[in-house]
């Protein structure tokens, strides 16, 4: 069997602790939000002659800023918040006591007259086949490593038709990071990440159609790389690699990177960058085929995907 290459332990661990600072330090995942809540718009298109949804899944939803903005859009929507990580949802719901979202204490039932919140993993969605009118996930599939299963997985909760929209991070992310701790330590400090390429293979097969990847570039500055560090710490995005250094990183390996870091350093500090990639997809009507097994039910090529590069 292969090992796998999440901590899932780890993730959990590492948002649920975040969840009280998430906030003041996710302004690159607010951008990455906002553009895809702007990719909503498509749907509101009379052309389309499309109803207004009836169920909606936040999948990975932080502290449920986006699911307030899609309640908002959608106010007869029933909102389905899920996260991995209980404290990431208990500020959630306390946020939604102060705004639109006025969240039950728990998830019961996806028709439910009050948007829910649901604990539950990514990879295992504890809904029903076809009842989810719109999926949403906004850089939460980072943290999957087998991306096509999740991709079967939205499709068997998504109902014929029904949209798939998500955002994740490109392989270009934090490169600076990788290359800087590659000088000081064997073990790795970085994820790795699905390129579009691999991200719109899983797309077609999975047996989703019409998928549209875009591709945006974002650099931060930082005053050094404990700042860094720290902020990477703030938003829960800490090492969870399976094979990451058993003990802590030490001094020394620390010293180390900072120092390979330095040959980075622009006028405006550190640079750290980082690459959004988000899509958009349609599920299938019933009985369309799937990958299984390896063999290759879907024959779409990946250069037919549009890819656009907008930063």
């Amino acid at each position: 069997m292969k090992a796998p290459l999440f901590d899932a332990r780890q993730v959990r661990r590492a948002f649920s602790r975040s969840a009280g600072s998430y906030d003041a330090v996710a302004g690159l995942q607010r951008l990455a939000e906002s553009r895809l809540l702007e990719s909503l718009d498509y749907l509101d298109d009379p052309a389309l002659a499309r109803p207004p949804p009836q169920v909606v899944l936040d999948l990975g939803c932080g502290t449920g800023h986006a699911s307030r903005a899609l309640q908002k859009r959608w106010p007869k929507a029933h909102i389905l918040s899920m996260d991995l990580a209980l404290p990431m949802l208990q500020q959630a719901r306390s946020a939604g006591k102060r705004g639109p979202l006025q969240a039950a204490a728990w998830w019961s039932n996806p028709f439910a007259k009050a948007p829910q919140l649901l604990c539950a993993d990514a990879r295992r969605v504890p809904l029903a086949d076809a009842s989810v009118d719109v999926l949403f996930s906004n850089l939460c599939l980072q943290w999957v490593e087998d991306l096509g299963a999740v991709l079967n997985s939205f499709r068997r909760v998504l109902k014929p038709k029904g949209l798939l929209l998500f955002s994740t991070f490109g392989p270009e992310t934090l490169w600076e990071l990788r290359t800087a701790f590659a000088q000081a330590d064997s073990a790795p400090h970085v994820s790795p990440f699905v390129d579009t390429a691999g991200i719109g293979d899983a797309l077609v097969n999975a047996g989703f159609f019409q998928p549209v990847v875009d591709r945006d570039e974002e650099v931060r500055h930082y005053a050094d790389l404990p700042a860094l560090m720290r902020e990477l710490r703030a938003l829960g995005a800490t090492n969870a690699l399976a094979a990451r250094r058993a003990s802590l990183t030490g001094r020394g390996r620390f010293a180390a990177a900072a120092e390979a870091y330095e040959a980075h350093r622009a006028g405006a500090g550190l640079p750290a960058t980082w690459e959004i990639v988000s899509a958009m997809a349609w599920a299938p009507e019933p009985g369309a085929p799937i990958r299984e097994d390896g063999a290759d039910l879907v024959a779409v090529p990946v250069s037919r995907i549009p890819i656009r590069r907008r930063g």
